[in-house]
């Protein structure tokens, strides 16, 4: 199918998903899509990717305030927990709502399973949050929370994530910094504060380019970090700068 063709059929598919909930009919202007690289794919500050680069794209649909998704990205660390495993990407599907309070200050509600075909972990490590966000200005607070297993580790359920991140100008480019705490329930061990500066820029229409640093503060288990690499032991949340490129159109 060619590229034409498939964004009409696209368009049609959703313009019937809006009539079937009731909602109204949305234009191809509503459907986007994004392709890009990073130099290190951090995911919550520890590496997915093994500090290797990694290759990103995803879907978004909306219509006023619902919104759908799906991103992928190309990933190391399953294949390295068991090399037996079929793995090499990440599947993410999403869906929310979003809203307004009063001038300045929205909110964002929704639902988001992280999918992992082909693994062989012993604990799956597919997983399914709720989250709930507050923005105010340029400043997010956002809240997680597991209704599954997170990520592999066993008895994880209702674990969470507390992040609180901003996004401003500064001259020509943008700066976002941010803060967060992931809790693995009852793996204490695992638990970390993570951390990250990151400058952006678009430099064409639909194409942005990034660089900063990201980290997490991790703890060491009888002298070997939490989040060590199964494949080589290092460190996957030790600070380090990321670069990525991005285009959406």
């Amino acid at each position: 199918m060619n590229k034409t063709t498939s964004l009409i059929a696209r368009a049609a598919a959703a313009a019937s998903f809006a009539a079937a909930l009731s909602l109204p009919s949305v234009a191809l202007a509503d459907l986007s899509f994004n392709v890009g690289a990073v130099s290190d794919y951090r995911y919550r500050g520890i590496s997915q990717s093994r500090l290797k680069p990694a290759v990103q794209g995803g879907v978004d649909w909306s219509a006023g305030p619902f919104y759908v998704g799906a991103w992928a990205s190309t990933i190391r660390w399953i294949d390295d927990a068991n090399p037996a495993s079929s793995n090499k990407v990440e599947i993410d599907l999403y869906g929310g709502y979003k809203g307004e309070i009063m001038k300045d200050l929205s909110y964002d509600v929704g639902l988001l399973t992280y999918q992992y075909p082909g693994h062989k972990l012993a604990t799956s490590p597919n997983t399914t949050e709720i989250y709930g966000a507050l923005t105010f200005g340029p400043a997010t607070l956002k809240y997680s929370h597991s209704v599954s297993n997170l990520f592999g580790f066993t008895d994880s359920k209702n674990s969470s994530y507390v992040d609180l991140s901003a996004s401003f100008e500064v001259g020509p480019v943008m700066v976002a910094p941010h803060v967060g705490y992931q809790k693995v329930a009852k793996n204490g061990d695992f638990s970390y504060t993570d951390y990250s500066l990151i400058v952006s820029k678009e430099v064409l229409t639909g194409l942005t380019v990034s660089g900063g640093v990201v980290g997490a503060d991790t703890k060491s288990i009888a002298g070997t970090k939490a989040y060590a690499s199964p494949a080589n032991g290092k460190d996957l949340g030790k600070a380090g700068a990321v670069v990525g490129l991005k285009y959406t159109f």
